[in-house]
This record gives structure tokens, C-alpha cells and sequence, in this order.
């Protein structure tokens, strides 16, 4: 009777300890989601004191490393971006085809914090890059300048819209592209049946030409007498009677 109610008592436990844990889970998932909420508020409020700056112009040779490389010591850089150069426009040399594999038109660049942004915008915008003198932007100039009221997601919906634009517009030309093609082919094909059917005739002429028997086909139509019209006939006529009353003839 003990070992019996020893083992009752040790399965009432294992349900308990099983209940405890099923209901201290969804606590555990919902600790998880605070944490996670807790953790995208302070990155929120972290992006909201960061500063973008802008450059109005990426010497050659230059990428995100080397920029990086020469604004980290001015102050903590964050997150860049740098536009890469149209690639319709005319290429002229095979050095520029070699170099615009790394060219960029534009860049935007974000501090840790406004102030830093901006101290390092007033300070180096119009100044020489400097460097190493063996480098190909060593004599260039410094076009940066501080963003106000500026964040990096209007930079990313920015960039969505146009490649959105750049999307439909290349969507358009391909359309106008297919129905062009299409006409074209339809044109081709009329004019390869027609071709088709002047050489059948001219064929079908010449052998006839040959043979000496061409027959003039005359083809006759039956039709009816036409309706002559007399305007006298169908002209109503007055009346004796009426041409007395009229005139006053007896």
C-alpha cells in the first residue's frame, strides 16, 4: 500500500512539474518579445540621433573601404552608401571601361551622431583629400554636406522608389520593344504572301505565253431593262372645271 501511494504521489508530482512548465512557456515567449521590443526601441533611438552626410561627388578609384578608412578619423562611421555611375553613359578609353567597374557618382555616408556629422562636414567640405600622395585622389577635393532633419530610411525608400520607376520604365520599353517586333514580323509575313502570289501568277502567265493558248475571259452578268421615267406622264393634270371656276369661262 506505501510503494502504491509513493507512485501516486510521484505521478501527481510529474503532471504538476508538466503543467508548471506548459504554463511558464508562453511567459518565456512573451519575456522574448519585450526583449526584442526593448532592443528595436534602442535602435530607434540610436537612429534618430545619428547624422547623414552627402557627397556630391566620389573621386575614381575610390570605395566604401577607402572612404571609410579615411572618415573613421575624423569620428565613428556607421553605415555608407555610394551610388554607382550610370552605366549608358559613353565610354571612351579602355582605362575608363577598367576603372568604372569601382566608380561611383554619389555617396551618403552616417555618423554615430548629429554633431559629429556636422563638425565633419564644415570641416572637410572644399579641403583637399590628401593622403598618400601615390594615391589618385590625393588632389582632390572634399564635396560633403550635413543632411539636417535627413534619417537612412528616407535614403532607403528613396532608393525603392527608383528602382521601382527604373523597373517600370524598363518594363515600358520592352513592351513597346515586343509590339514593335510584332508589327514588324506581321508585315514580314504579308509581304512573303503577297510575293507568294505574284510569282504564282507570273508563273501560271507563262506557261500559258508558251503553250500559245491564252483566252481572253469574258464574263457577262444578266440585267434587267432599266425603268424609263416620263415627267409629263406623272405630272397630275387640272381639271376643266376647275380652270372655269378659276378664270370664270362659261
Amino acid at each position: 500500500m506505501e510503494v502504491a501511494e509513493e507512485e501516486e504521489n510521484a505521478e501527481n508530482d510529474a503532471e504538476v512539474v508538466a503543467t508548471g512548465t506548459c504554463l511558464n512557456e508562453p511567459n518565456g515567449s512573451e519575456s522574448k518579445l519585450k526583449d526584442k521590443k526593448k532592443r528595436l526601441l534602442k535602435e530607434a533611438e540610436k537612429a534618430d540621433k545619428r547624422g547623414v552626410c552627402y557627397l556630391s561627388r566620389i573621386p575614381p578609384h575610390m570605395d566604401h573601404v577607402k572612404l571609410r578608412h579615411i572618415l573613421s578619423q575624423f569620428g565613428d562611421v556607421q553605415r555608407i552608401f555610394l551610388a554607382p555611375e550610370d552605366s549608358s553613359a559613353p565610354v571612351s578609353t579602355k582605362r575608363s571601361r577598367r576603372a568604372r567597374d569601382q566608380a561611383y557618382s554619389e555617396g551618403w555616408v552616417e555618423f554615430k551622431n548629429k554633431s559629429l556629422a556636422k563638425r565633419v562636414a564644415n570641416m572637410l567640405n572644399g579641403e583637399q583629400i590628401g593622403g598618400k600622395k601615390r594615391s589618385s585622389f590625393y588632389y582632390d577635393l572634399w564635396n560633403i554636406k550635413y543632411l539636417s532633419k535627413f534619417k537612412w530610411d528616407d535614403l532607403t525608400e528613396e532608393l525603392a522608389l527608383k528602382k521601382a520607376i527604373r523597373e517600370q520604365k524598363i518594363a515600358l520599353e520592352l513592351s513597346a520593344a515586343k509590339r514593335e517586333r510584332d508589327l514588324y514580323l506581321s508585315k514580314v509575313d504579308k509581304s512573303r504572301a503577297l510575293n507568294a502570289i505574284e510569282e504564282r501568277l507570273k508563273k501560271k502567265q507563262k506557261i500559258q505565253q508558251d503553250s500559245g493558248q491564252v483566252a481572253k475571259v469574258i464574263r457577262h452578268f444578266p440585267q434587267t431593262k432599266p425603268i424609263t421615267y416620263n415627267a409629263k406622264e406623272s405630272k397630275p393634270g387640272l381639271s376643266d372645271d376647275i380652270l372655269d371656276a378659276v378664270f370664270g369661262g362659261s
